[in-house]
C-alpha cells in the first residue's frame, strides 16, 4: 500500500499523507463533494479535481494488484511460476504488461504449434538456433519420426510451428511490434461490397477510401470508423510501410545468426507475424485507439453537459412553452414564475399546412395567454416545425404592446422525460406531449432541475455517446451531475427526487423517501429533521447534510453552506463580536457589519478549529449563499426572426455555442439549423482543442464566413473579431 500511496502522490505533486487521508475517506464512504467541502483539513485542501483522479487512480492500481494476484496463481496451477517470471508479473507498473507476461500461459484453442509439442518436436525446435545448415536441420529432424510424425518434412514443419507461436508470445517482441504500430502504421477504411445497399444515406462516404496514420487518429473519426465497420459498411485494417515491415522482420531475426538456414528463419518470421503477431496486435491497437477515443468522447462529453447544467436560470418569468409540430399542431404550456403548470392546449401555426381560420384563431389565443398570465418568454424548442412556429411568433409579437420576447431551446430529451415514470407521477393526468411542452419551458426557469430528470445521454451535447463504454458513460455524466448540483445546493422544500439523488449521499431511494415525508408532513423546519426521514441514517446525514438548504426554516444556519456539525462553531464564533443566532437572523446587515473586521484566522488558533473550516464559515456568514450559475451570461433572447437570406459573408452575429465537438463547435445564430464554427477559425492561433476556448451555453460573437443556400449550411469564423 505504501508504495501505491507514494506512486499516486509523486504523479500528483501532493504529499504522500493527503493521499492517504483522501482514500481513507473515499473508502469509509465519504463523496467527492463532501471531502472536497468538509474535510479539508484533512486533506491539506485537495480540489475535486484531484480527489476524482486519487479515486481513479487507487481504482486502478488495486485492479492491477488483483490482476497480477490472479495472473500469479494461475501460471503456478499450470506448475509453470519461476521466481523471476513472478518478479516480472510483481514489478509491471501497467495491466498491459501483466496481461503480455500472461499472453503465452492464457488458455486458448490448440493450435497446430501445440500438436507439434504433444508429439515432442519441441526439442528440435530449440536446437533449430545452434544448426548450421539445412542438412544439418533434416538429419536432426530424422531422430524425432514417430506414429505421428512420418516424415522429415512433417517434423521441419512442425517445429517450424513451434518457433512461430514462440515468437508470437515473446513478451519484448509483442510490445516492441506494438509500439511501432502505434507510432507508424497506417488505420485504413474501404467499403465493403454491401456498403451502397446498407449506407443509402451515405452516411460514411468519407471514410469509403480512408488512410491515416495511427497515431494521428482522432477520436471522432475512430468512433465513426468502428461504428461504420459494425454496421458492415466499412472494412478496417492497420497496415504497415513496407520498410516499417522490414525492420520489423530484421528485429525479430537479429536472434538467427546461422546463415546456412537464414531463408528458413526468414519464413518462419514471416508466418509467424502474417498469421500470429499482426493480427493479436491489431485487434490490441484497435483496443487502444477505441479506449482513448471513448475517454476523449466522454471527456468532451462531461465538459458540454456540465457547462448545459450550469446554465443561469430566468427567474421570475412567466411563461408560454410551445413544443412544435405540423399537422398535429404545436402543443402549449403555460408555466407561471413558481414552476406550476397553469394550462395547455394547442395552437396551429404553420402557414402551409393549417388554414387561415385556424392560423387567426391561434394568434388570438396567443395574444389572449400574454395577457391572461402576464407573459414575459415564449419558449419554442427547436424540433420539428421550430422555425416556422419561431417565424409566426415573431409576426404575433411585433402587434402585442407588452415587450415580451422569445428564446429557442435544445429540445433533446424532451420527449424521453415525457413518457417517463417521473413525468407520470408528476402530472398524472396529463399527456406525455404536454409534459414534453412542460419540460422545454421549464428548463428555462431551472436548467438545472429540469435536465436531472433526463438520461443524460439524451440531452445532446454529446457526439457517439452511444458507441462509447456505457458503464463507463454513465459513472462519468452520473459524476458531473452530482457536481454540479452539490456545487449550486438544492433547496430541501421543493426539490424532485431526481434531483436530490444527485446530492452528496443520497440515494434513489432515500431521495423518493425525503419526497414522500414532505407530502405527508409539509415542508421540512431544520436540517435536522432530515433524520426522521425512513432509510436515511447518519452517515447519509452527514455527507448530504450541508448541501441541503431551508430558505424558509427554522434555523437561519441552515440557508448556508455552514455544515450541522460546525452550527456550534458558528455560534460561538457570532458571540464574540456580541451576537447570537437571533440577532444575526434579525438584523443580518448590522450583523456584517460587525463581523466586517473579524479576525477569523486568530479565532481559529485560539481554539484549535481548522483554519479553512472557519473560514468557510465565516465567508457563508458575511455573504449571502451564492448561486455559482449568476456569473454566467443569460441566454440570448430574440423578438424577431433571422432568415438565411439575410445572412451576408462578413456580417458579424453573436450566437449561442450548442455543442463542442474535437473538430470545433456547433452555433445557434437564430437559423433552422446551427452553424458550424470549424476548429481552424477559431482563433487567430493554433487550437488544438475547442473546450478549452469554448462552452456550451456560451455567448459568443462570430463572423459569417460562408453560406451555402441550397444545402441550408452556414460557415463561421472568430478570427479578425
Amino acid at each position: 500500500m505504501e508504495l501505491l500511496l507514494k506512486k499516486i502522490a509523486d504523479e500528483l505533486s501532493i504529499r504522500k499523507e493527503q493521499v492517504e487521508n483522501c482514500i481513507k475517506l473515499l473508502d469509509e464512504g465519504a463523496t467527492i463533494p463532501f471531502i472536497a467541502r468538509y474535510r479539508k483539513e484533512i486533506t491539506g485542501n485537495l480540489d475535486e479535481i484531484t480527489i476524482s483522479k486519487i479515486q481513479e487512480m487507487i481504482s486502478y492500481l488495486r485492479n492491477l494488484e488483483i490482476r497480477k494476484e490472479e495472473v500469479i496463481r494461475l501460471i503456478d496451477e499450470q506448475g509453470k511460476l519461476t521466481d523471476e517470471l513472478k518478479k516480472q508479473i510483481l514489478e509491471a507498473d501497467k495491466l498491459q504488461r501483466v496481461e503480455d507476461i500472461y499472453f503465452p500461459y492464457k488458455k486458448k484453442r490448440k493450435t497446430k504449434a501445440d500438436i507439434a509439442k504433444e508429439q515432442g518436436l519441441e526439442p528440435l525446435a530449440e536446437k533449430i538456433y545452434s544448426l548450421e545448415s539445412m542438412n544439418e536441420l533434416e538429419k536432426e529432424a530424422e531422430k524425432y519420426l514417430s506414429e505421428d510424425v512420418k516424415t522429415v518434412d512433417e517434423a521441419i514443419e512442425g517445429a517450424k510451428l513451434i518457433i512461430a507461436q514462440n515468437l508470437s508470445e515473446t513478451l519484448e517482441f509483442r510490445e516492441k511490434i506494438r509500439d511501432e504500430m502505434l507510432r507508424k502504421a497506417t488505420l485504413l477504411a474501404k467499403k465493403t461490397k454491401k456498403a451502397d445497399e446498407i449506407d443509402l444515406k451515405k452516411l460514411y462516404q468519407d471514410y469509403y477510401e480512408y488512410s491515416e496514420k495511427v497515431s494521428k487518429a482522432l477520436s471522432h473519426r475512430v468512433l465513426a470508423l468502428n461504428r461504420g465497420e459494425k454496421e458492415g459498411v466499412l472494412s478496417i485494417s492497420i497496415v504497415f510501410e513496407e520498410s516499417d515491415r522490414n525492420f520489423i522482420e530484421k528485429y525479430l531475426l537479429r536472434d538467427f545468426n546461422k546463415k546456412g538456414i537464414l531463408e528458413l528463419y526468414q519464413e518462419i518470421i514471416k508466418d509467424s507475424l502474417d498469421r500470429l503477431i499482426l493480427p493479436s496486435i491489431e485487434r490490441e491497437v484497435r483496443n487502444i485507439l477505441t479506449e482513448r477515443a471513448e475517454e476523449e468522447a466522454i471527456k468532451v462529453f462531461k465538459e458540454n453537459l456540465r457547462n448545459l447544467l450550469m446554465q443561469p436560470p430566468l427567474n421570475e418569468k412567466n411563461i408560454l412553452a410551445l413544443d412544435p409540430g405540423y399537422r398535429t399542431g404545436c402543443k402549449v404550456a403555460i408555466i407561471d414564475k413558481n414552476g406550476f403548470f397553469k394550462e395547455n392546449t394547442v395552437f396551429y401555426l404553420v402557414k402551409e399546412m393549417h388554414n387561415e381560420k385556424q392560423l387567426k384563431e391561434s394568434e388570438s389565443k396567443i395574444k389572449e395567454f400574454i395577457k391572461r398570465y402576464d407573459i414575459d418568454l415564449i419558449v419554442i424548442g427547436n424540433g420539428t416545425a421550430s422555425r416556422e412556429t419561431e417565424s409566426f411568433i415573431a409576426e404575433v409579437l411585433k402587434t402585442v404592446e407588452k415587450d415580451v420576447k422569445y428564446l429557442i431551446v435544445n429540445e433533446a430529451g424532451a420527449s424521453v422525460y415525457s413518457a417517463s415514470k417521473l413525468a407520470g407521477e408528476e402530472f398524472p393526468d396529463l399527456d406525455s406531449t404536454v409534459r414534453g411542452a412542460i419540460s422545454i419551458g421549464r428548463r428555462v426557469q431551472d436548467p438545472l432541475a429540469e435536465l436531472v430528470k433526463i438520461d443524460p445521454k439524451s440531452i445532446g451535447v454529446g457526439m457517439y455517446q452511444h458507441d462509447v463504454n456505457q458503464k463507463r458513460l454513465d459513472e462519468s455524466l452520473g459524476d458531473v451531475i452530482e457536481r454540479v448540483v452539490n456545487s449550486v445546493g438544492v433547496n430541501l422544500n421543493t426539490a424532485s427526487w431526481a434531483l436530490l439523488s444527485y446530492v452528496s449521499g443520497v440515494k434513489k431511494s432515500v431521495a423518493k423517501s425525503i419526497v414522500d415525508y414532505r407530502k405527508d408532513n409539509g415542508k421540512f423546519k431544520n436540517r435536522k429533521e432530515l433524520l426522521k426521514v425512513k432509510g436515511l441514517g447518519a452517515k447519509a446525514y452527514e455527507q448530504m447534510a450541508g448541501f441541503l438548504v431551508i430558505l424558509d426554516g427554522d434555523n437561519s444556519l441552515d440557508r448556508t453552506i455552514i455544515h450541522p456539525e460546525s452550527y456550534e462553531i458558528a455560534k460561538k464564533l457570532l458571540q464574540k463580536v456580541g451576537l447570537d443566532l437571533e440577532e444575526y437572523e434579525n438584523n443580518l446587515e448590522l450583523s456584517r457589519r460587525k463581523l466586517r473586521d473579524f479576525k477569523y484566522e486568530e479565532f481559529a488558533k485560539e481554539n484549535d478549529y481548522g483554519m479553512e473550516t472557519v473560514k468557510d464559515i465565516y465567508e457563508a456568514l458575511i455573504r449571502d449563499r451564492r448561486d455559482p450559475r449568476d456569473s454566467i451570461p443569460k441566454p440570448i433572447l430574440k423578438s424577431d426572426i433571422l432568415n438565411i437570406d439575410n445572412l451576408k459573408i462578413g456580417m458579424e452575429l453573436e450566437g449561442t455555442v450548442r455543442n463542442v465537438v474535437k473538430f470545433g463547435a456547433f452555433i445557434d445564430i437564430g437559423l433552422k439549423s446551427d452553424a458550424l464554427l470549424h476548429i481552424s477559425e477559431i482563433s487567430e492561433k493554433f487550437v488544438d482543442d475547442p473546450s478549452k476556448l469554448l462552452s456550451v451555453g456560451q455567448i459568443i460573437k462570430v463572423k459569417i464566413k460562408e453560406i451555402d443556400k441550397e444545402r441550408e449550411r452556414v460557415g463561421l469564423t472568430k478570427k479578425e473579431i
